[in-house]
């Protein structure tokens, strides 16, 4: 089964019961590490989550791939938040994050550059507006590579 296909998978899996009691989903990576395949279920809800809420997750999940088995090989499971600089992987996530502090990257250049870290000033699900210490940058939603929370000191 291809990674893509057990991400799906494990998203399917897991989504009723985040759903139940008040999480989102973030994330799911399926990725090997050394000779090692780590399955990393990122979770978050209004408030933040804690250890307990990753044990409770992680517990279920284990149950439902234990029943399915989906995945071949030896893996482990690991649940946990996305952290601080979360990132931001659907327009929702984007909206939500309207005045906060981003760190974006895209596919091709713009205006020379494809990195842009600063203040996310609005996004209307088509182009997002940045900030940044020496201007104000306008992004293609459709061109954006990557975009995750930033920390700036």
């Amino acid at each position: 089964m291809s990674t893509s296909k057990i991400k799906t998978t494990v998203e399917e899996m897991v989504q009723p019961y985040l759903d139940e009691h008040g999480f989102e989903l973030v994330d799911v990576e399926y990725v090997k590490e050394g000779s090692n395949w780590f399955l990393r279920v990122f979770v978050d809800k209004d408030g933040g989550i804690d250890i307990d809420d990753c044990g409770l997750i992680s517990e279920h999940l284990s149950q439902k791939l234990d029943e399915n088995d989906p995945i071949p090989t030896a893996y482990f499971l690991e649940v946990s938040s996305p952290g601080a600089e979360r990132p931001l992987k659907k327009k929702e996530d984007v909206a939500k994050s309207v005045g906060k502090n981003v760190f974006v990257t895209v596919y091709e250049p713009i205006n020379g550059l494809k990195e842009f870290e600063g203040k996310l000033e609005s996004f209307d699900n088509e182009e997002l507006v940045i900030q940044t210490a020496k201007k104000q940058h306008v992004i293609p939603y459709a061109k954006v590579a990557s975009a995750r929370l930033a920390i700036i000191f």
